[in-house]
């Protein structure tokens, strides 16, 4: 077996490992992300220490953390492999094509529908880059899942990521025909707060608030939610139903209205657009399957939000 000492390459490699189970807070998180053993993971860290002549982690039974060694060494280390990466990219330069694994949180119905086209597009024209695509309506933890990127709808509130608004989703007023057999289509606000409703509980519980799309003008209502779950994909299955109204994206039941499935309700009112950013980690260096992938959801979210 070659020792550590041996080459810079190898400790570059061992630095590696040690800063992403630091990252993870675990060795087996660690593994995942490396696409390797724990054990392997475990010996890399030995190998460190050794060659360092110092303790980097304190671990027992369910506890982990840095000794005052390993912070140092932390810190050196992240530099380091900043840097590593920046002169390796800036050597490269125009021959840095895109290759490699990136890992993608998106939103559970936004991912599984208007993303699509951009991924598939994206990975047809990038041959050596393979993506992890996770469908998750939740913020990531991106050091310690190994998100690269995030598309995320609705407010940004984490100051320590890169957040570019790219659009904003449209929100309407729907309800199924069946529903208006013995009451009256509703053109106002105070109208639609008669009706029952169904709730998308991740925008909206108890209350709905509506702009007058011609002045800014903000109507609220109290409503009491006949069902409320936070997929937007069973929202439009159970609106369908004639249960209730309920408020959706524009793009979602474009289909439906055309098709006489859905009425648009109080169509002069709308709900607060929802904006879509992408997100991602602070960094020295990106590597290019992340750049090329951020240009092209850049490139493609405002044509598709609705």
């Amino acid at each position: 077996m070659t020792n550590p000492d041996m080459t810079g390459m190898d400790r570059i490699g061992l630095m590696q490992t040690f800063v992403r189970i630091v990252e993870t807070g675990s060795l087996s998180a660690a593994a995942a992300q490396l696409g390797t053993s724990q054990p392997t993971v475990s010996r890399r860290l030995q190998a460190l220490e050794r060659a360092l002549g110092l303790k980097l982690l304190q671990r027992s039974t369910h506890v982990m953390k840095l000794t005052d060694d390993g912070a140092r060494c932390f810190a050196h280390a992240k530099t380091l492999l900043d840097g590593w990466q920046a002169m390796t990219a800036d050597l490269r330069g125009a021959k840095d094509a895109p290759e490699g694994h990136l890992r993608v949180l998106v939103p559970h119905a936004f991912g599984q529908q208007q993303l699509i086209a951009p991924l598939t597009a994206y990975l047809k024209r990038h041959p050596r880059v393979t993506v992890e695509w996770l469908l998750h309506d939740r913020r990531p933890d991106f050091i310690a899942e190994g998100i690269d990127c995030a598309v995320q709808v609705g407010a940004v509130d984490d100051p320590s990521v890169v957040a570019v608004r790219l659009a904003e989703v449209p929100r309407i007023v729907v309800a199924a025909p069946d529903l208006f057999r013995e009451r009256p289509l509703p053109r106002q606000p105070d109208d639609l707060a008669a009706l029952p409703w169904l709730a998308l509980q991740t925008y909206y519980r108890n209350e709905v608030a509506l702009v007058r799309k011609a002045d800014g003008v903000t109507r609220r209502f109290a409503i009491r939610p006949r069902l409320s779950t936070d997929s937007l994909y069973a929202l439009r299955n159970v609106l369908l139903s004639g249960l209730g109204a309920g408020i959706v994206s524009a793009w979602m039941v474009n289909d439906d209205l055309e098709q006489g499935r859905l009425l648009h309700l109080a169509p002069a009112w709308e709900a607060p657009r929802l904006p879509v950013h992408l997100v991602y980690p602070y960094a020295r260096f990106y590597p290019a399957r992340l750049r090329v992938f951020l240009e092209a959801m850049r490139e493609a979210v405002p044509n598709i939000a609705g």
